[in-house]
């Protein structure tokens, strides 16, 4: 796996790990954190996807990808609808409008 995917994967679930340990008010602040982590993962994920030669032409082609596997397996369950629409918006090339992120 690339690094740059690698650790920003890792800190997307560092970071989902606070956020579902935490049951106080600073709740709020460790799940703005991690939002923000999962978007710099899926950017980083963005900037290999587009670096790959040969791109995978399809969604399908991608998600059938080892490091796309290894990816799905070590996300939970709940992030993984989340994670494959952003493998889509990066397979039709569209960026995510800030309204657009998941809360």
């Amino acid at each position: 796996m690339n690094t740059h995917v690698e650790q920003a994967l890792l800190a997307t679930l560092a970071n989902w790990k606070a956020m579902t340990a935490y049951q106080s008010d600073e709740q709020e602040a460790v799940a703005d954190q991690f939002q923000s982590s999962f978007y710099v993962f899926i950017d980083a994920l963005r900037e290999w996807v587009l670096a790959l030669d040969p791109k995978p032409r399809t969604l399908d082609e991608l998600m059938a990808m080892d490091t796309m596997q290894e990816i799905a397996e070590r996300l939970p369950g709940p992030l993984l609808l989340n994670f494959e629409t952003e493998a889509e918006l990066i397979m039709d090339n569209e960026l995510r409008v800030d309204e657009d992120s998941y809360d």
